[in-house]
Formats: structure tokens, sequence, C-alpha cells
């Protein structure tokens, strides 16, 4: 046997390896094994014609007997191999399989839970995700002393949208609207999709009431921006005004439904006084 395929036979197996890796070192083994197999047997067969033409002693007819065994042991062992192969290139198919059905389960899964707990529309977090992390936003204000704000936005006369153009391009005004307010949120903030034409945001770590004014005013100017919409090859530009109210926590409130019926009060008195948006403490 040459002196590499020994060192193959004789080589550890490599930790955490695959079984397909497994089943590739067990082919070149079973390679070798057969090619073994097939040197002895040229070899046994060539001393046999050599030792019928010359009278041989009883040690050297044993010794040849001995490697007509080893010799079949060796095929033994290639068939054996083969047989293991065979076996495990099923299993591999049969590991694919399994794989392939448990990514397809994992990503309805995952697909399954993201619908649950997005807008279907907009693809924003839905009001279920937004109430669970505003109570998360809660919980870590109350430990580290921090105020968190609530957001109420509503559009402002939207209903027209889809009585004068329809709800084809009342979506599409949706849509390019949400994709803003995503825009203006940053990472720690949460902007979802309340229903309708309303949108709610939680502001984590929030400085003064200035900064919020500030993001509020951010928020209007990217509403406000002309909507240009195309529905069965018809140009559309519309203009939409929201109208927002702002509540803060612990100032106007220490519970989720208290800031948000808050945050609601004071997108309506915005709504009437034209302004754009309002703070629950000016009430």
């Amino acid at each position: 046997m040459k002196k590499e395929q020994t060192a193959l036979l004789l080589r550890p197996p490599e930790p955490a390896i695959s079984l397909t890796q497994v089943l590739g070192q067990s082919e070149r083994v079973r390679d070798i094994v057969e090619e073994c197999a097939d040197d002895l047997s040229l070899v046994n067969a060539g001393l046999k014609r050599e030792l019928r033409e010359v009278d041989v002693s009883p040690g050297v007819e044993s010794a040849l007997e001995k490697s007509e065994v080893v010799e079949s042991k060796v095929q033994d062992a290639s068939e054996a191999l083969a047989a293991v192969n065979s076996a495990l290139k099923d299993e591999v198919r049969e590991r694919a399989v399994i794989d392939e059905q448990l990514a397809t389960v994992t990503r309805q899964a995952d697909e399954a839970r993201h619908a649950s707990l997005h807008d279907s529309l907009t693809g924003l977090p839905n009001r279920a995700l937004f109430n669970d992390r505003l109570e998360h936003g809660l919980a870590s204000s109350k430990r580290n002393g921090l105020p968190l704000a609530v957001m109420f936005i509503d559009l402002d006369d939207f209903k027209m949208i889809n009585d004068s153009y329809g709800h084809d391009v009342g979506d599409l005004v949706l849509q390019t609207i949400a994709g803003r307010l995503k825009e203006t949120t940053r990472e720690d903030d949460t902007v979802c999709r309340h229903g309708g034409d309303e949108f709610l945001y939680i502001l984590m770590e929030i400085d003064s009431e200035r900064d919020l004014a500030t993001v509020a005013e951010k928020i209007i100017n990217a509403v406000q921006a002309p909507c240009d919409i195309r529905v069965r090859d018809v140009d559309t530009r519309l203009s939409v005004n929201p109208s927002i109210g702002i509540s803060i926590f612990p100032k106007d409130g220490v519970t989720a439904d208290a800031l948000l019926d808050l945050a609601d009060k004071a997108m309506y008195r915005a709504k009437q006084a034209k302004t754009g948006y309002s703070f629950a403490g000016a009430a």
C-alpha cells in the first residue's frame, strides 16, 4: 500500500464535519480499499503463475494462502464500505429534504409572526407591536428616570381622497406617507399604523418639549410634501396635512392608556385649531 494511502486511512476525522463531508471521506477510503484489493488480486495471480513452474516450499504456499485470505478480506471490506456509502447517500438525501422542510416551516413561521405584528398595507408595526414596545419603553423610562413621549398623528380630511380618487389612490398615499414617517424615526423610536389614516409614535429619551416640537415640525413637513401617485396610467399629485397630539411620560401620565388618550385629545385640539401639533399639557 502506498504511504499517502496509509496516511489517509489513519488520519483522524476532523471535528464538527458535516454528513456530506463524512460521505466524501468514506467514498475516498472505499476507493483506496478497492484499489488495494485489486492490487492484491494481481499480485496473488502473478505469484500463482510463477509458483506453478517451480517447486515451492510449504512455507511459501502458506504465505500465498494467507495473502489470498487478506485479499478476500480487503474485497469484503470494499463491498461493506460500498453498502455503508449507499446508506450514507440516502441519509444525506433525507437530511436535505428535512433541512428544506425545516427552512420552509421556519420561513413561514417568521412570515406569520411578522404579519401578526405589522400592518399589511404599509409594513409598519401594528397596534399590537406598538403596545408591546410602549410597555417596554415605559419600563425602561421608569428604571432610568428618563422621559418618553407619545405622538398621535391623524391625516386631515383623508376621507376626501378616498371619496374623490378611490381607495387605490388612498392606499398609495398611505404607503408613501408611512415611508416618510419611517424615515423620520430614530433607531430607538417606533412608528406604527394605528388604523385608517392614524399613526402612533414612541419617542425615547427626549430632552425637552422644544426637541419634541422640532420632531413634530419635521414630521409635518415630511407628510405635507406632495405625493405623486400613478394608478392605471393616471398621474395624481396630492398633499395631506397632519395633526399631531403629544403626551409626555411622566409629566402627563404614567400608563400607556393615559398617554395614548391624552395624545389623542391633544391631536383633536391641534386639528380644530389648525396648529399642526399640540401638547397634552397645553389643555
